[in-house]
């Protein structure tokens, strides 16, 4: 997850694709996130930079009061449907031929 205002002045993304497409989610690998208060300001999960954790890791992030934030339904959800259409495509073994 990087904010959003940083991909912009680093030139990763211009600052439309941010606040036209990025906010409604039309942007293929990247999710929007809007500002959370006093935890994170807007930012965008890049799906194409996938780091893992341990559950344990976690649980135990948690359980020491570590917790910045989290997602409720259905936005944890819609979350999960723009990860699974990044990762879950069906690729073909050759394009369909076009017709003339």
């Amino acid at each position: 997850m990087h904010e959003a205002e940083w991909l912009v002045k680093s030139g990763v993304l211009k600052a439309a694709t941010v606040s036209e497409q990025g906010r409604t989610h039309r942007v293929y690998g990247l999710y929007f996130l809007p500002e959370f208060v006093d935890v994170f300001r807007e930012s965008i999960v890049d799906f194409r930079d996938i780091h893992t954790v341990s559950r344990e890791l976690l649980q135990q992030l948690v359980d020491d009061g570590r917790r910045a934030a989290r997602l409720n339904s259905p936005y944890r959800e819609h979350l999960a449907q723009h990860f699974a259409v990044t990762f879950s495509r069906i690729a073909l073994p050759e394009p369909y031929e076009a017709q003339p």
